[in-house]
């Protein structure tokens, strides 16, 4: 059998197991949307990130191969997103413009079938949450580089929106202008974080050019692409939406640089067995604090992943502390650990337990 022959009668077989899948994704839509009917007459909530992650964590457990791990997720992310969009179209409302990082957190945890809103800072994000106009919100909360996003902390602090979900991204930046040529560039625009984080890069190569700070990274972009002798650090996928060229790539002075986004909405997601719970509480000025703080979760063996501290706004030198530990709120060790913080604290509250994320 000569090769001509042998790739037709494979590619028949693919044609094959591609129709099976059609026909297998329109028996799924079906059910879905039966499935969508139920949680209608019951007033339940369409969407379950609990759900989703059990789905992901069956799926990859019981694959064989040699089909990736993370193409698979990928794959089933659009499959489970167009699925929702047949019982209830989403809308997530996000910190934009587009091209943001938040943006592609959004894309990478709903999938392309959502409806994404573009707002101009965080408040408004929380806003949307709040009033109703939107299903969800995504908003920036750290990274490792640069550290906390203050105003997404000091937000939680004065609204009842409840963490429902993280995305941790890996954040790649180029240099980007209209025609890729470095010789090109007489000033750069970028949002302050990326411009810390690329500090080393720009002292080393462009020394001599300007850098204005503005609003995000996709802004960036768009100024660029209106200025014949302005680049911008932002994404490639930045690029691609403005019409931009590549300067350089990774310009970003450490590897393995990450930013965790918040998934918002008004209601906690269910157990899922991988969870993590966030709280923000203000303890009481006394000797021992710090230990009484720490004690409750050391003794029960919970792992904090995280404590941030905050200035209480009109209080000097009182903080506002922030902090993630594994577990969920049901669990009964968390919530004995969180009963026995509470009773040393002037201020608690449990901004949410969620699937934990996974980095991307």
């Amino acid at each position: 059998m000569d090769d001509l022959k042998k790739i037709k009668e494979i590619r028949a077989k693919i044609d094959a197991l591609d129709d099976r899948i059609l026909e297998l994704l329109n028996r799924r839509a079906s059910l879905v949307i039966e499935l969508g009917k139920i949680k209608l007459e019951g007033k339940q909530d369409f969407y379950a990130p609990e759900r989703e992650k059990e789905i992901y964590q069956r799926l990859t457990q019981n694959n064989k191969g040699p089909f990736p791990n993370q193409a698979l997720k990928n794959v089933f992310r659009e499959i489970m997103s167009a699925s929702l969009s047949l019982e209830k179209p989403l809308k997530v409302a996000y910190l934009g413009p587009k091209a943001t990082f938040t943006h592609q957190a959004c894309m990478q945890f709903f999938g392309l079938s959502a409806e994404f809103v573009s707002e101009k800072d965080i408040a408004d994000v929380f806003d949307d949450v709040e009033r109703d106009k939107a299903d969800f919100g995504v908003v920036p909360i750290e990274n490792t580089t640069e550290g906390v996003v203050s105003h997404t902390i000091d937000m939680f602090s004065t609204s009842d929106i409840k963490i429902c979900g993280e995305i941790t991204m890996e954040v790649a930046l180029s240099l980007l202008n209209k025609t890729g040529k470095v010789e090109d560039v007489k000033k750069i625009y970028s949002h302050p974080h990326a411009i810390a984080e690329c500090k080393e890069w720009l002292k080393e190569h462009v020394p001599d050019i300007p850098v204005f700070d503005v609003s995000s990274t996709a802004m960036a972009a768009q100024t660029a692409s209106e200025d014949q002798y302005g680049a911008a650090i932002a994404s490639e996928f930045a690029a691609a939406l403005y019409d931009l060229q590549v300067v350089e790539k990774k310009i970003e002075d450490h590897a393995n640089n990450y930013t965790r986004f918040l998934v918002i909405g008004k209601k906690n997601p269910d157990k899922s067995g991988d969870d993590k719970t966030s709280i923000m509480f203000a303890i009481k000025d006394t000797p021992g604090a710090l230990y009484k703080m720490l004690k409750p979760f050391a003794e029960r063996g919970i792992n904090l992943t995280k404590i941030e501290s905050r200035p209480q706004k009109g209080k000097a030198w009182e903080y506002i502390f922030f902090a993630d530990m594994d577990g969920h709120v049901s669990d009964s060790k968390v919530s004995d650990a969180l009963k026995e913080l509470e009773a040393q604290c002037s201020f608690m509250k449990i901004l949410g337990s969620y699937p934990k994320g996974m980095a991307k």
